[in-house]
C-alpha cells in the first residue's frame, strides 16, 4: 500500500488513536486524530480527509452506536461523497447493514487485523479518488454540454405532435428507462434531451453513447471504465460513461 490519502481518526480512546497513528503513519499521507466528535466539522472543512475512521461507540451509550449514527449524519450532511469506515468492539449482522445503508462503507471491528485494515483503508482510498474522478469528469461535462441550454426546439402543430409533446411532459417526471423509437432523422436525440429538460435531472450530465460507433474491444471500457493496471495501457482509472452519467441522463443511440 502506497503512502497516499488523508486520514481522519475519530475515537474517544486515546490507546486506539495512538495505535493506529502509529500503524498508519507509514502508509498514508497525513493523519488527523480526534476524541471530540464536536470537532468533527472544523476537521472536515480544515483538513478534508480523505478517509474517516469513526468510532460507532462514545462515551454517552458503550453498545447502541447512536453516537456513531449521530457522526455518521452529520458527516455526509458537510460532504455526500465522503468515505466512512465505521469501528466498533460491539459488532454485529444489524448494526453492519445498518451501517452501509446509512452511508458508511465499510465496517471494521476492533481489534483489527492488520492486512484486513490495510486492505480496507486502500479501498477506500481508490474509493475517494474514483469518486473525485466522476465529479471532475461531471463537472467538465455540464460545462461542455451548457445546462442553461434553452428547451430543445420542437416544431409541430399537428395532432400527433401535441401527442408526443404531452407524452415528454408525462414521462419526463419518472425514473422508468424509455425507449424512443423511429427512423433516422425524425427527432429522437430531440426527444432524449426535451425529456431530460422537463425532468429534475435537467441540472445534470447529459451523456450520449453512440453505440455503433465503440468499438467492439472498447465496449466495456468506454461504459463501465477501468482500475489502473487492469490492461496494459490502463496507465491511471478511468470512470466509465454510465458512472460519469449517475444521477444524469444516458442516451444509447
Amino acid at each position: 500500500m502506497d503512502a497516499k490519502g488523508k486520514i481522519l481518526i475519530i475515537d474517544d480512546n486515546e490507546d486506539v488513536l495512538f495505535a493506529l497513528n502509529l500503524l498508519l503513519e507509514s502508509y498514508v499521507e497525513k493523519i488527523k486524530v480526534t476524541t471530540q466528535p464536536a470537532r468533527i466539522e472544523h476537521f472536515m472543512t480544515t483538513f478534508q480527509p480523505d478517509v474517516i475512521l469513526l468510532d460507532m461507540n462514545f462515551r454517552r451509550d458503550a453498545i447502541s452506536g447512536q453516537e456513531g449514527f449521530d457522526c455518521l449524519e452529520q458527516i455526509l450532511k458537510l460532504d455526500p461523497q465522503a468515505i466512512v469506515l465505521f469501528m466498533t468492539a460491539y459488532a454485529d449482522t444489524d448494526k453492519a447493514v445498518r451501517a452501509i445503508k446509512a452511508g458508511a462503507i465499510d465496517f471494521i471491528p476492533k481489534p483489527w487485523e492488520k492486512e484486513k485494515l490495510l486492505a480496507t483503508l486502500s479501498s477506500a482510498i481508490k474509493l475517494r479518488d474514483s469518486r473525485k474522478e466522476v465529479r471532475q469528469l461531471k463537472e467538465q461535462v455540464v460545462a461542455l454540454s451548457g445546462q442553461d441550454e434553452e428547451m430543445p426546439q420542437m416544431i409541430g402543430q399537428s395532432t400527433s405532435m401535441q401527442e408526443v409533446f404531452d407524452t415528454i411532459r408525462k414521462l419526463s417526471e419518472t425514473d422508468a428507462n424509455i425507449l424512443i423509437l423511429g427512423e433516422n432523422g425524425t427527432g429522437k436525440d430531440l426527444v432524449a434531451r426535451s425529456l431530460r429538460y422537463f425532468s429534475p435531472r435537467r441540472e445534470s450530465p447529459f451523456i450520449t453513447i453512440d453505440l455503433g460507433s465503440i468499438p467492439e474491444s472498447l465496449f466495456e471500457s468506454e461504459l463501465f471504465g477501468y482500475e489502473k493496471g487492469a490492461f496494459t495501457d490502463a496507465r491511471k482509472a478511468k470512470a466509465g460513461r454510465m458512472e460519469v452519467a449517475s444521477g444524469g441522463t444516458l442516451f444509447f443511440r
